[in-house]
């Protein structure tokens, strides 16, 4: 009986990453992210899961961020009761994850009944933090490069992707065929992460799209940053930074620290203002196998932002006039701490609110940059008047070029290459280029598709 592949997220999207292989009656879930973005996909997370959870014999994580891992928690609320492989600083990664999203999740709900501005009556967290701590225990770690047996008879192993602490590349071995699943490639060459690691062969390849039709900034990122915070404090402003907690919070305090180490941005204060940040940096330090930073380096880097941890100090840091520069998640505005900074700074032209990476479409990130007049937070419209920058060059998400690149590791072409985690355009440019250079046979699947496999 041959392989059946279905796509339930992640294609279409950058978000809700989730890719099930069946063979004859047992079932392997490689990802289980939540879908973000655009209302549409959104709600995609309330509706039943495509197949009984029950029926699934195990789950495979290629990395911790939400839109890999988020649905997790739901999947197990909803009757998935089997393992669920990845490695292990992803398993540290989402104990901070998972439980913060169950938390924030919690807290919006609350928030959403105590001012009324929730269209549900009342309106309910889609999964909580009990739920989270739940899911956390079914986590099990396993090295890179080594072969571990599923319950269901194949194999996988893990391969480095770069990206953020622990992403792996997840290579699945069963029925005589091999698939490999590229989870999200990091940058070659990058400052901090190590590479993605080549892979010589696959039977069938997902490969990620997020920048499948575009080349990265090529300007040196501390240089830009450190016009664009000089520029806005000069003027009197603060600089608000929605970053990702893990992974894009970490490279930007490894950059302020260079920058401060050759005496510029000296008197600048910075903060790091979330909790999760804070346990992830603190992770970072402790995770050195996943990036290329020597210990006393890393720690260094962690230690130019203050910390800020408690609700207090947060409300405190958005009423200073100061200027300064707050990094806080979510990396695209979507939720958390950052909002209420962005309620306060945004209407003030002389603040600037900085973007460091990609903006999901339908993200009030997206809508920023697109130079949208205001955007509506806690049921109101907040007027935009701060400058609005990007910078994508601090992206972890190798470009159309580097995921080229780690392509023609391969020995040979695979029977079929499916472009994944992009959005329409960028999925198709990606599909194009690699059919034009490499000559593969390559498809852009549909949300819910099915293929057999050979």
């Amino acid at each position: 009986m041959t392989l059946r592949l279905s796509f339930l997220g992640g294609v279409g999207t950058v978000t809700g990453s989730k890719y099930l292989v069946e063979h004859e009656n047992h079932k392997v879930l490689i990802d289980c992210g939540l879908f973000q973005g655009l209302k549409a996909l959104r709600l995609k997370n309330w509706a039943p899961f495509p197949v009984e959870p029950r029926s699934i014999d195990a789950v495979v994580l290629t990395h911790a961020h939400l839109d890999h891992s988020g649905y997790l928690p739901l999947l197990i609320k909803r009757g998935f009761r089997g393992p669920v492989y990845c490695s292990r600083a992803t398993v540290d990664l989402c104990a901070i994850l998972l439980t913060d999203a169950g938390h924030l999740q919690e807290k919006d709900a609350e928030f959403a009944n105590r001012h009324g501005f929730s269209k549900h009556k009342p309106a309910l967290p889609l999964y909580t933090e009990e739920d989270a701590r739940a899911a956390l225990e079914r986590l099990r770690a396993i090295p890179f490069d080594q072969d571990r047996r599923l319950p269901c008879g194949g194999t996988i192993r893990l391969r480095r992707a770069g990206h953020i602490l622990g992403a792996a590349s997840v290579q699945l071995d069963w029925a005589d065929t091999t698939i490999l699943f590229s989870g999200d490639l990091g940058r070659f060459d990058d400052p901090v992460m190590v590479d993605p690691v080549s892979i010589e062969r696959a039977d069938y390849l997902l490969v990620e799209s997020t920048y499948g039709n575009r080349r990265h900034d090529k300007r040196d990122p501390g240089q830009v940053l450190a016009e664009i915070v000089s520029a806005t404090i000069a003027r009197g402003g603060t600089i608000i930074i929605p970053a990702f907690a893990v992974g894009r919070a970490q490279s930007l305090l490894v950059h302020f620290h260079q920058l401060k180490s050759k005496g510029l941005l000296s008197n600048v204060p910075i903060f790091l203002d979330s909790p999760m940040a804070v346990d992830a940096s603190e992770l970072f330090c402790r995770s050195l196998e996943d990036h290329k930073l020597a210990e006393v380096e890393c720690r260094r880097s962690c230690a130019v932002a203050r910390y800020v941890r408690s609700v207090e100090e947060s409300k405190a840091l958005t009423a200073d006039p100061r200027p300064k520069v707050i990094i806080s998640a979510s990396g695209m505005a979507t939720g958390g701490r950052v909002l209420h900074h962005l309620k306060r700074y945004a209407p003030d032209p002389k603040n600037t609110i900085l973007f460091a990476g990609f903006q999901a479409g339908g993200t009030r990130g997206a809508a920023m940059i697109a130079g949208a007049d205001s955007v509506k937070i806690h049921g109101e419209y907040v007027p935009v008047r701060a400058q609005v920058d990007n910078l994508d060059m601090l992206s972890a998400h190798a470009d159309a070029d580097e995921i080229m690149r780690w392509l023609s590791g391969f020995k040979a072409a695979p029977r079929m290459a499916f472009m994944t985690h992009g959005e329409p355009a960028a999925s198709d440019a990606l599909r194009h280029e690699i059919a034009e250079v490499l000559g593969w046979p390559c498809m852009v699947p549909d949300h819910g598709q099915t293929v057999e496999l050979a």
